[in-house]
């Protein structure tokens, strides 16, 4: 019989905004708050960690390796491997699904896994520099565009794919902008009740004392406008549904989960929040990423043996609002199961870190509302989706 494989413990960094106070820390020192309070929270031993991975998709100017640092950057010894991952906004929870399957195939018994990125310290490129610019204009390119928010094959923003999915759907400014305002709702209800307080490790800046925080709380919610939000001009078309607010914001986090195998677990006496039901991966036309979720769900319900109606919760990534919309639709989701704490419209999208974060907020969310079931995806650019079923243990 196959061993399942849990989740011990499960921790973000706050989630901070573009430029915001969070700018100055790099996608492997959140990596490595995030990786420290998560394996503290596991009681597992630093040395007894098999393999560290950590998605992250905007690595220009970080050095060699940014897992590795992040690793380091923890205090878990030189002895303990690691990888970088990239699979765009699916880098975090890809990099926990290869954790699950190295398990699976006893290549280890505790992994640590989730995803990091600093939107923020993405830099500007040179591609002519190494060739030298002989004559002419030269040209720089925005990293953060480039390899993280254009479409690889027709250079258009993920937005402008993500309105024409919208209007296909048949969906309106109003119920995009519906969306983004209970995202703002359901966020700063979560950030007043302290309900986030158990999955997020205070940042340090760099440098600094320990009783001078850069950041102890998710940094957008703060401040969002709502009253702004039906005035706002489309981002992606004259004529587009889609706005800022419907959009997700641009951020710097990191997310961290410990995973084992329930009998090494429970020999050692560790904690087990979950045990990982099922995981799925899908793919489609690169242009129509916004419902690829819908179909990484339904694979992955299948691989559980589950139906809608079985799921608590569900977690679904707000790149733009129309993805959890799509799926909402798709399934007949009722709202209260959906987003509960809100999403990336009002927390914001730090996109290799993301797929970590969603499932931290899932496996919270559920230990606080005494739920047993979640599902988490995201859509990923490139036309993928991830999806993943896990059930609360503690």
């Amino acid at each position: 019989m196959q061993d399942d494989i849990v989740i011990l413990a499960a921790r973000r960094t706050p989630i901070g905004a573009l430029m915001g106070r969070l700018a100055e820390v790099s996608a492997p020192q959140l990596g490595a708050s995030a990786i420290r309070a998560a394996l503290d929270d596991s009681r597992a031993p630093a040395e007894a960690v098999d393999e560290v991975l950590m998605g992250c998709c905007l690595m220009a100017g970080l050095g060699q390796a940014p897992a590795r640092q992040a690793l380091l950057g923890a205090g878990l010894p030189a002895s303990v491997p690691a990888t970088t991952l990239t699979k765009m906004c699916g880098s975090g929870m890809k990099a926990v699904m290869l954790a699950h399957d190295a398990l699976c195939a006893g290549n280890g018994t505790l992994y640590v896994a989730g995803g990091m990125e600093s939107m923020s310290r993405a830099p500007h490129l040179l591609p002519a520099a190494r060739r030298g610019q002989r004559l002419g204009h030269g040209a720089t390119l925005d990293h953060m565009l480039r390899d993280g928010l254009e479409d690889a094959y027709d250079g258009q923003l993920m937005g402008v794919h993500a309105e024409r999915m919208a209007r296909e759907a048949g969906l309106t400014r109003d119920d995009l902008d519906a969306v983004a305002l209970r995202s703002v709702r359901l966020a700063r209800d979560a950030v007043q009740r302290g309900l986030f307080a158990d999955e997020i490790v205070p940042v340090l800046l760099p440098g600094s004392s320990t009783t001078d925080l850069a950041l102890q709380e998710d940094e957008t919610p703060a401040t969002c406008q709502p009253e702004k939000v039906p005035r706002l001009r489309p981002a992606f078309a004259p004529d587009g549904v889609i706005t800022a607010a419907s959009s997700a914001s641009i951020s710097d986090g990191a997310a961290a989960l410990v995973l084992s195998t329930a009998s090494r677990a429970a020999a050692e006496g560790w904690p087990m929040m979950a045990r990982i039901v099922a995981h799925a991966t899908v793919a489609g036309e690169p242009g129509r990423f916004a419902e690829a979720p819908v179909h990484a769900i339904r694979k992955v319900l299948q691989r559980a043996d589950w139906q809608v109606s079985d799921v608590d919760l569900f977690e679904v990534n707000e790149a733009f609002a129309v993805v959890p919309l799509l799926v909402q639709r798709a399934f007949g989701i009722p709202e209260e199961h959906l987003n509960v704490r809100g999403s990336a419209c009002a927390l914001g999208h730090p996109i290799g870190a993301t797929g970590a974060r969603i499932l931290v907020t899932l496996l919270h969310a559920l230990r606080q509302r005494d739920q047993r079931r979640g599902v988490a995806s995201l859509c990923i650019g490139g036309g993928e989706a991830t999806a993943m079923a896990i059930e609360r243990l503690d």
